[in-house]
């Protein structure tokens, strides 16, 4: 068990290197992990499922003791990221199927990722998680509706259908994960342990998967969906801090929302986009999932470093 925990310790904390490698991989020799994309979708279940497992009553508190915190977050996460996506989709030349996928990508909560790198960044960490999980509650029903408000021009969406798979691939799992810890109690400590192990593996398959079925797609239009998420993802980071200084958070509380709006959960994106609309649609979540694993580590890289200087700063006045 302990050399499993040790596993389980390194990949999680080289998630980035995993997807990066397997991405290449994927793209370099498509036929090798194409097979996989018929499973995305019981692969987010089981990431869903392990969310849940991880979810204890104090990161629910949490929401209860700072409900405006919280609103400000999950707010943010909903209102900013989807109109940024419309809006560069509405700029920049893409495909119907591209605009839907990086639209799909902006209408998603916040994904774990997030709470490792706010941790990182040494940000407020309980913050982040409890708007990860309220949006990613909430999920089922904002997410089709922002859709169908924002992405229905290019391609029909079904808002209904896509209410019920969120419900099955996200709300379902995560649920079973409370019960079975609710029930299990210390019995399931061990098995958490693995979890980040787990959802390593399901994250790193689903990547592969969508980039090895769509490596022609991404040889011609990979460039301009890569622009797009980077600036996506960037201007998420900064709006998320600037909305953050404007409600007069701490600088802790303002890195914890930066990184959540920044930071999407692309391993729903890469589903939904799937079962609903296209393969190609699913490869701006495959390319979100690659870059925001380069620049999570960087922002919180940055985050850290400016609140470290800014204690060192601190102390010598009152030395002083």
């Amino acid at each position: 068990m302990r050399t499993l925990d040790r596993i389980s310790n390194f990949v999680g904390s080289t998630f980035a290197i995993w997807v990066l490698l397997f991405a290449v991989l994927a793209f370099i020799f498509p036929s090798g992990f194409t097979w996989i994309a018929p499973y995305i979708v019981p692969l987010l279940g089981i990431i869903m499922f392990g969310m849940g497992l991880t979810l204890t009553k104090d990161d629910f508190k949490e929401v209860f003791r700072r409900p405006k915190d919280v609103a400000v977050g999950v707010g943010a996460q909903f209102i900013i990221m989807p109109l940024l996506a419309f809006l560069l989709v509405t700029l920049l030349p893409v495909s119907p199927e591209v605009a839907v996928g990086v639209i799909l990508v902006g209408c998603c909560p916040g994904g774990t990722a997030s709470n490792v790198m706010t941790y990182l960044s040494k940000g407020d960490t309980a913050l982040s998680v409890a708007i990860t999980s309220v949006s990613t509650l909430l999920a089922p029903i904002v997410t089709p509706a922002l859709m169908l408000l924002f992405a229905s021009q290019w391609l029909p969406v079904s808002a209904i259908d896509m209410f019920f798979s969120i419900v099955n691939v996200v709300l379902i799992p995560i649920i079973l994960g409370l019960i079975v810890r609710a029930v299990l109690g210390s019995k399931v400590e061990a098995g958490i342990k693995s979890v980040p192990l787990i959802s390593v593996v399901a994250i790193v398959a689903i990547v592969a998967a969508v980039i090895g079925a769509n490596q022609q797609q991404i040889i011609e239009t990979g460039l301009i969906i890569f622009a797009i998420i980077v600036l996506h993802n960037i201007l998420g980071y900064f709006t998320g801090y600037g909305l953050g200084k404007l409600f007069k958070m701490g600088p802790s509380k303002q890195q914890a929302v930066s990184i959540e709006v920044g930071m999407q959960n692309s391993g729903l994106g890469a589903s939904l986009a799937s079962v609903h609309f296209s393969p190609v649609a699913a490869v701006p979540s495959a390319i979100f999932s690659v870059w925001h694993n380069i620049s999570g580590p960087i922002i919180a890289t940055i985050y850290r470093k400016k609140q470290e200087k800014q204690q060192s700063s601190t102390s010598v006045q009152r030395a002083s």
